[in-house]
């Protein structure tokens, strides 16, 4: 690890060292440490020798200046001041990373990724990990993103920044701070990398949203398929998945970029057991609901109508129902309405079939559907398509231009006729 020091010293001291008094450094390094001067730069160990020499000479105000401007305090421990900066989420509010923190966040990969194939393998993420108290990530990681030959990608990357972003805004300022962000971007805390969204009622009163990252609970029983499609969204079919990852619990989260009128969002599906909002008061909150049950055994479709009557009817969340594993023979119907006549009556989307039994990738328009009702959230209960929503946008306008020069030449007539 090389750096600058004469930025270093700028960035810690406030002002940079003499051209003089910089070489003198580097001549002092370079007489006591083979390798400690490299392309005019210091290494580590070069940078590790002067600071050594700085204190072996009683200049500790020195190291300990450098060691406090990357946020170290008298324990030589990161604070809990510089790794949880203040920031302020109003409820109904969600957090993103901004441009910034992607840049960042992206160069950290660039340098960790030391063959430049454009993913990290076990042991470059370990390199990585390796400037943290602990592993950030746990072992869901690749069932999390979409991966590349069991290494993971740029895109996989920062689809799990984006997923620590939105659901522990506090984690994502650590490992930010543990990765140096406020020094090596030159800002007072690494809460500048991250952007609080407006409240989700004004999403909802003016019919779309500002997010870049929007929340999919995928609500059904057990055994309707509900991980099967988390791990079809990121690009695995039933015949594509890892056998390595079938012992290990499935992870409750995936996330992946969608394009939704194009434009391109960050869509994060998050696998919730019907029984758990049935006898609890877990939060079903989201912007966009997919109620999924079996197609080959509709004995699952009533859990999802309590569902959506318990915590979705009464609100303007959208929702989706989803028959699952379309690949098999459709189920006995059962007394009362059948999912398409429920739907109609109830004003929503007619149910979407999907299936990811298919030996070629699964189809992922029913993402987009998604993605896109959680956007616009004008689709509210099946009141308006995508085309339909645009079409409206588009004559309203036209209708105010004709208005305009309507009401233009009733003036001219009034005034011609004074």
């Amino acid at each position: 690890m090389r750096s600058s020091t004469l930025s270093r010293q700028k960035s810690c001291f406030g002002h940079p060292l003499a051209p003089q008094a910089l070489e003198d450094v580097k001549m002092v390094v370079r007489k006591h440490v083979a390798g400690g001067v490299r392309d005019d730069r210091l290494t580590l160990d070069g940078f590790l020798f002067l600071n050594t020499l700085f204190i072996q000479r009683g200049r500790h105000e020195t190291t300990w200046t450098i060691l406090r401007r990357f946020g170290y305090g008298d324990t030589l421990e990161l604070s809990a001041d510089y790794l949880s900066p203040p920031l302020h989420v109003p409820p109904g509010c969600s957090t993103e990373l901004n441009h910034f923190g992607y840049q960042f966040v992206q160069r950290v990969f660039e340098k960790y990724d030391q063959d430049h194939d454009g993913a990290l393998s076990p042991e470059e993420l370990e390199g990585l990990f390796s400037v943290f108290p602990a592993a950030p990530w746990g072992p869901q990681l690749l069932q999390e993103v979409p991966t590349k030959a069991g290494r993971l990608p740029l895109h996989g990357y920062l689809c799990k920044w984006t997923l620590v972003t939105y659901l522990d805004v506090r984690r994502c300022l650590e490992h930010l701070g543990y990765l140096g962000y406020p020094t090596l971007c030159k800002q007072d805390s690494q809460a500048h990398a991250i952007t609080v969204t407006r409240e989700k009622w004004l999403d909802q009163e003016k019919g779309q949203t500002q997010r870049n990252v929007l929340l999919c609970k995928v609500v059904g029983a057990r055994g309707v398929g509900k991980s099967a499609f988390l791990q079809a969204f990121l690009g695995r079919g039933l015949v594509h998945q890892d056998p390595r990852q079938l012992h290990r619990p499935p992870a409750i989260y995936a996330v992946n970029t969608v394009q939704a009128n194009g434009q391109e969002k960050y869509l994060i599906l998050c696998e919730m057991d019907a029984d758990s909002l049935l006898s609890s008061a877990t939060d079903a909150a989201c912007d966009v609901a997919c109620l999924m049950f079996d197609g080959s055994d509709l004995q699952s479709f009533a859990l999802c109508t309590h569902i959506y009557k318990r915590h979705y009817m009464d609100g303007q969340t959208p929702c989706l129902f989803v028959s699952s594993k379309a690949d098999l023979p459709e189920g006995v119907s059962l007394p009362g309405l059948s999912p398409a006549e429920f739907c109609r009556r109830h004003r929503l989307p007619a149910p979407t079939v999907f299936s990811c039994a298919s030996p070629g990738e699964p189809n992922t328009a029913i993402f987009t559907q998604l993605a896109t009702m959680a956007a616009f959230p004008c689709l509210v209960h099946g009141e308006l398509h995508p085309t339909s929503f645009w079409l409206r946008l588009t004559l309203g306008a036209v209708g105010a231009a004709v208005a305009a020069v309507l009401s233009f030449s009733l003036y001219r007539v009034l005034v011609k006729s004074r």
